[in-house]
């Protein structure tokens, strides 16, 4: 273990007044390499459209950023539906990486975004690292109005037969390098559950010159109806997500952030405060919040509320106190 991730700082414990304690604001902001964020939430890639929607009922910009859905080069219809459905603890889905293209978002759902005041963190993808390059050269007129690119490496790979870019370290080393190489803004790889190779994977992404790493992204699943005997989703296979994978999701980050490669962007299932809590505890940096803002519309918002109630209840001046404190 390392003393930067797991020093435990006992002047976050003082004792103050029940009335000084009670007024006192908790810091919530994070740092993630050169990425910072007003408090370590983070809404997940794909559950949060743009934010239009739930900018309806509460004020999208007390997050700490949002993500974008993942665009290509080119619009995409995805795959065939049904594409969604539950399970226990958790939801399927084979959304197929649908999205309009990476002009329209620039276009057009940029400016909402913007007029939300939401910090943004825009997600892209390709079918090979010439595409992502690509992609990258779509946004240099507007890197000004992002904070972050996430990199999504779990897409299929067409130089490799369609195997994901995680699946290969070198891929996703030449994958960043060839995102970082066009952008002078931070990059964030996003990484797959579904291989065991998640520490070369973050060594090569640092190597390339990314300065975090997002996990975990869904794993793999299927659900089959009974009655008809067919699978319950159009592409057989899905990505579960939810609850249901918390338990895979905190693991892979503590095995990641314990290497002290990359600050850590933890998700999978969380759904609660506590549930923020565990991953910061197990070394993450940030948190994605997932499946929980379909949901919950207002997800978000109850659990920053939540985090700094007890912030204040447990006399922590800061969030940052969380990280790495896991004590083995």
């Amino acid at each position: 273990m390392t003393d930067r991730l797991f020093k435990w700082e006992k002047e976050n414990e003082k004792d103050v007044p029940g009335e000084e304690r009670s007024s006192r604001k908790p810091d919530m902001s994070v740092e993630i390499g050169r990425i910072g964020l007003k408090n370590p939430l983070v809404a997940c890639s794909g559950t949060f459209s743009h934010g239009e929607e739930h900018s309806n009922f509460y004020d999208i910009s007390v997050l700490g950023a949002v993500t974008t859905k993942s665009y290509s080069l080119k619009p995409r219809k995805g795959n065939p539906p049904p594409r969604i459905c539950e399970t226990p603890a958790g939801m399927l889905n084979s959304i197929g990486l649908q999205n309009d293209g990476i002009d329209v978002f620039i276009k057009s759902h940029l400016a909402q975004m913007k007029k939300d005041g939401a910090g943004i963190i825009l997600s892209i993808f390709g079918k090979d690292s010439e595409e992502f390059k690509k992609v990258a050269l779509r946004i240099l007129d507007v890197k000004a109005d992002i904070i972050a690119v996430e990199l999504n490496l779990s897409c299929p790979n067409v130089e490799k037969d369609g195997t994901s870019f995680c699946a290969f370290p070198e891929e996703v080393k030449k994958v960043v390098d060839a995102v970082v190489s066009m952008l002078d803004i931070p990059v964030i790889a996003k990484l797959s559950p579904n291989h065991d190779n998640i520490i070369q994977s973050a060594e090569a992404a640092k190597q390339a010159g990314a300065e975090a790493i997002s996990l975990i992204n869904t794993a793999v699943g299927m659900a089959v109806d009974v009655e008809t005997y067919r699978p319950l989703l159009g592409n057989i296979t899905g990505g579960l997500s939810g609850p249901a994978i918390k338990p895979i999701a905190l693991a892979k980050t503590y095995i990641l952030a314990r290497e002290n490669i990359l600050p850590v962007i933890g998700m999978g299932g969380i759904f609660d405060y506590r549930d923020v809590l565990e991953f910061m505890i197990a070394g993450a940096s940030a948190v994605g919040l997932g499946t929980v803002n379909l949901i919950e519309y207002d997800a978000g918002e109850k659990i920053l509320l939540d985090l700094e109630d007890y912030l204040v209840k447990k006399n922590i001046n800061n969030i940052r106190h969380f990280t790495g404190r896991i004590r083995i």
